[in-house]
């Protein structure tokens, strides 16, 4: 039986990310030694103890999902969350804002590389800083954001491994200051094969060294979940669900963990999707961790590809 969903379909499933996420998984890796590097997931140890590095930018890229009064969830922008206690020195990475583009008919369209390096320019990111990136749900907000940064040629940036929640749960302070940092020029070295359109996607379909993978819950990729124009999922996708890649804390599974979850061959091309490209993102920055070389995200994802019935969906539902 098909469960029907009020609520709009991308919303749905980020909601879910901070209602059911990893039940009854397994902790993730430890702590890196005091004296390692930058890697990228950092944890809120190593965040606190560079926390004041003069090239170390910290980013809030939260996003809240609420629930209205008629029971439909919906996007809020993080900044009031933001306003109330963030991470001490960390700008507002407003991905409701400057950070997507407005004139797009679809949620959270990915800028211009030009407007993206403005704005994070404008948050004190430039060519040599360091940046850890954050939010209040599951890190997939914070990675749409650490992918983009990759799309436009910055690699030197990190995801704060449990984000707010790891780092409160220690019993670390927060701070209601603006950060205010100067701006900086962000420089693009565009990298355009790590954002894939709706052809990419549709060649992938018929090409056996292209993979597609549906990042949603796996009853929205069985068709038992109505949460885009069509049901199901896109014809030839294998299903990772995001949920799937952290535990109850919502830290990161070991890598080992990780690994089993994901193709074995690691050469290939791989296209993730969800409904709007967020989910997706946690995916692809796993599997960059991982080692794979060659992933997109299709950030247009079902948002775009369920409207228009030529694009071919399989829906195993009766």
């Amino acid at each position: 039986m098909r469960t029907h969903l009020r609520s709009r379909a991308l919303l749905v499933v980020i909601g879910a990310l901070s209602l059911v996420a990893g039940r009854g998984y397994a902790a993730s890796q430890p702590a890196p030694a005091a004296d390692a590097p930058m890697d990228m997931l950092v944890t809120s140890e190593w965040l606190s103890r560079h926390l004041h590095d003069p090239d170390l930018v910290v980013l809030d890229c939260t996003v809240k999902i609420e629930r209205t009064d008629t029971g439909e969830m919906q996007a809020v922008n993080g900044r009031a969350s933001y306003d109330a206690g963030h991470i001490p020195g960390a700008e507002f990475a407003d991905l409701m804002g400057e950070l997507s583009d407005a004139d797009k008919p679809i949620s959270f369209a990915v800028p211009t590389p030009e407007k993206f390096c403005e704005a994070m320019g404008r948050l004190g990111v430039g060519d040599d800083a360091r940046v850890v990136l954050y939010d209040s749900s599951n890190s997939v907000w914070a990675a749409r954001v650490w992918w983009m940064l990759r799309w436009v040629g910055f690699d030197n940036a990190a995801l704060l491994d449990g984000g707010l929640k790891a780092w409160t749960e220690e019993g670390r302070d927060l701070s209601s200051d603006p950060a205010n940092r100067p701006a900086k020029l962000l420089t693009a070295a565009v990298r355009p094969e790590l954002i894939a359109d709706r052809d990419d996607v549709l060649a992938a379909i018929a090409d056996d060294d292209v993979h597609l993978i549906d990042s949603l819950p796996e009853a929205a990729y069985q068709g038992q979940m109505s949460m885009y124009a069509r049901d199901g999922h896109i014809e030839s996708a294998l299903n990772i669900p995001v949920l799937h890649l952290t535990d109850r804390s919502g830290r990161f599974k070991s890598m080992d963990e990780l690994a089993a979850l994901h193709p074995v061959d690691r050469s290939q091309r791989y296209i993730t999707y969800c409904g709007g490209g967020i989910a997706a993102s946690g995916n692809a920055f796993v599997m960059a961790r991982l080692g794979f070389k060659n992933v997109a995200v299709y950030t247009a994802s079902l948002q775009e590809w369920a409207a228009d019935p030529a694009n071919p969906m399989v829906d195993p539902t009766p």
